[in-house]
């Protein structure tokens, strides 16, 4: 059983330090990239406060597929490009967007999501999924939480 204790008073960088280590500690060992990936986005659930979604975006081909996520149903195809998932795909680069509605080409999926944070998960310089996350506050995300979950997706880039 594995029980992460996440103290949402922590500075960023100490939290998303701690959220790497478990969620390094929760893939040691296990080949499977879905359960690696479910299990990541319920640690990144547990870890981050003030989320309303949180998941993956797989590669498969020219577009991103729906994978393991929490949070409301979700659109389950997105073209590389289109929305903040897609265009973080095309350009391989984390996009931190404080106001989605302001986003040109903004996919909306859950009508409460006001700001983004979408981190590439890159293998051989190749984007192989993406990890998004979506709050209900806006400006919710800064260079810190991308810094951070940029650590996250390292992790992630052995495991799925």
């Amino acid at each position: 059983m594995y029980d992460f204790a996440a103290d949402a008073n922590l500075p960023k960088p100490e939290l998303y330090s701690a959220l790497a280590r478990a969620a390094d500690a929760l893939v040691q060992g296990e080949p499977d990239p879905i359960a690696n990936m479910a299990n990541l986005a319920a640690v990144i659930w547990q870890f981050v406060p003030d989320l309303n979604w949180a998941g993956f975006y797989r590669t498969v081909e020219d577009e991103l597929v729906l994978g393991p996520f929490i949070g409301k149903p979700a659109c389950i195809r997105i073209p590389f490009g289109r929305g903040v998932c897609g265009t973080a795909a095309s350009l391989g680069a984390t996009q931190v967007v404080p106001d989605v509605h302001a986003f040109p080409g903004h996919i909306a999926c859950d009508a409460y999501s006001r700001s983004e944070l979408v981190v590439p998960v890159l293998r051989d310089g190749r984007v192989i999924a993406v990890i998004d996350l979506d709050s209900p506050t806006p400006g919710r995300f800064d260079e810190e939480d991308a810094a951070g979950m940029q650590l996250v997706a390292q992790v992630a880039s052995l495991a799925i």
